[in-house]
């Protein structure tokens, strides 16, 4: 989908645009399957005297427990993008409260990015924007991030052209 193009500026083209590594999903996903166990084996040993008061409050102590484990960590992986443009790095997150923060690629230093052992099994790791007024920006769990530090550094050496051929390279 990308950013609107209504929030790009004049001439802004898209160079990538990500949400962050599914792997944030791994644990809502188990907590789904546990939830699932737990709304059954609830409902299967639940005393004949207990229906439908029982019935009433499983059900709305596993709703609760869905949003909680479920659904915000999703809506909060689903919210969670970062874009990159021939001009700035754009980053958004929020659910209800939204945030955000550009950094235009004229202020950035240095880019550099961690992979941990686990990191490089999925394919994902951490951005770190330098620049030299501000702390630098971490930009946690981006998918393909040895390719997106190249796009990255081929901007900031000014090849866009390049830069938008890096982008769509597939692996």
């Amino acid at each position: 989908m990308g950013l609107p193009r209504k929030l790009l500026g004049a001439d802004e083209d898209v160079i990538l645009h990500m949400r962050t590594h599914g792997k944030d999903l791994v644990l809502p996903v188990l907590g789904l399957v546990l939830l699932a166990a737990i709304t059954w084996v609830s409902m299967a040993f639940m005393p004949a005297s207990w229906t439908p008061v029982g019935t009433w409050v499983v059900g709305a102590i596993v709703a609760v427990l869905f949003v909680i484990m479920v659904l915000v960590p999703f809506l909060r992986w689903r919210t969670t993008t970062y874009t990159l443009t021939d001009r700035r790095v754009i980053t958004r997150r929020g659910i209800i409260n939204k945030s955000g923060h550009d950094i235009p690629l004229s202020r950035i230093n240095n880019v550099t990015y961690e992979r941990s052992l686990l990191d490089r099994v999925l394919g994902c790791g951490t951005l770190q924007l330098t620049t030299a007024a501000e702390a630098p920006v971490t930009l946690d769990d981006v998918p393909d991030v040895e390719r997106v530090h190249v796009v990255m550094t081929e901007l900031l050496f000014g090849d866009e052209a390049g830069a938008a051929a890096k982008a769509a390279e597939d692996d």
